[in-house]
């Protein structure tokens, strides 16, 4: 499961520290280029989509018991 949810954590992460790098450019930090901010995502995405791919095994899981205990 985690390989087919892994472009959408990516992705997701990606647009993350882009608009992080933007709220921090108040602060006078740099603005991420997007290609850094991809590169970012494809590196953090890893962790985050086996983070996320775990929780919905677990809520997975508590639904297949509930059903068996009728």
């Amino acid at each position: 499961m985690t390989v087919v949810l892994y472009p959408f954590g990516a992705g997701a992460m990606a647009v993350n520290l882009f608009f992080l790098s933007l709220i921090l450019s108040w602060l006078g930090w740099r603005v991420l280029l997007p290609t850094e901010a991809i590169i970012g995502g494809l590196i953090l995405g890893v962790p985050a989509t086996w983070a996320f791919a775990r929780h919905i095994r677990r809520l997975m899981d508590r639904v297949d018991q509930s059903q068996e205990r009728g």
